[in-house]
This record gives C-alpha cells, structure tokens and sequence, in this order.
C-alpha cells in the first residue's frame, strides 16, 4: 500500500493539534509559574488594590484560548523552523503584552511605571518559548528531528 503525498502519518490535523497542546502545556505551566510562585510578591505589591481575591476563570480562560490560537496560528505553523518560531512568538509577546501594559499605564490612575517593562519582557519569554515548544511538537509529529 502506498500513500499520496500530503497523507502520511504527520499530515492533517496531528502537527497542528501537536503544536496546540505544546503551547497550551507550555504556556499554562510557564505562566502559572511565574504568576503563582516566581513574580507573586511583585504582583501582590504592585497591583494589591486592583487585584480580585480569586481569579475569575471565564475571563482568564478565554484569554489562554486566543492568545493559544494566535501563536499557534502566527509563530508556530508559518515559521521554517524552531528558530523562527522563537522569533515570531518573541515579536508577538512583544506586541501582546506591550500593547496589555502600555494600555493599563495609560489609562489607568496608579499603574507602577516599573512593572511594565518586567511584563512586557516576561511576555515576550513566555511566548517565544511558548511557540518553540509547539514548532518541535509540530516537527516531532511530523517526523522532521529540526
């Protein structure tokens, strides 16, 4: 038996479903590390007033859908390879969380002038790592090694 260019074991679905669940992984496990253990106390103490005792979930999910969605659609599936995937997630973090913070800073009465750039470069690790993780998913399924 034969199969057609396009149908083989690493065409279809699987390299992008792949590369979704890496970053989804990636993204979750990095970001509650940070948020949760690594950056809390800047948190807490930057934005005490402003932050809810819980998180509201509706909201945080939705955000890790889309911000999945465009990685996975902007970095991951049209770069050449892992370094390229890096690079567009670096430049997507970039502009995610420049536009997040600048925003905030902007309109917002007491948002600390020090917490943005900590955030904006967190966000372009996040994400560059992030979209690295999905292109190797991607390649792995897809039985390329780089």
């Amino acid at each position: 038996m034969t199969t057609s260019p396009g149908r083989g074991p690493g065409s279809g679905f699987a390299p992008a479903v792949a590369a979704t669940v890496a970053v989804t992984a990636a993204m979750l496990v990095l970001d509650l590390g940070w948020l949760g253990v690594v950056a809390r106390g800047l948190y807490d103490e930057a934005l005490a007033p402003l932050r809810r005792t819980e998180v509201f979930w509706p909201a945080a999910l939705l955000f890790y859908a889309f911000y999945v969605a465009v990685t996975v659609a902007w970095a991951v599936l049209p770069s050449d390879g892992p370094p390229s995937a890096a690079r567009r997630g670096a430049g997507l973090g970039l502009v995610a969380y420049a536009t997040y913070e600048l925003t905030n800073w902007a309109v917002l009465r007491g948002w600390p002038a020090w917490i943005v750039p900590v955030d904006v470069a967190w966000g372009v690790v996040l994400t560059a790592v992030a979209a690295l993780a999905g292109k190797l998913a991607q390649r792995g399924v897809e039985g390329r090694d780089r």
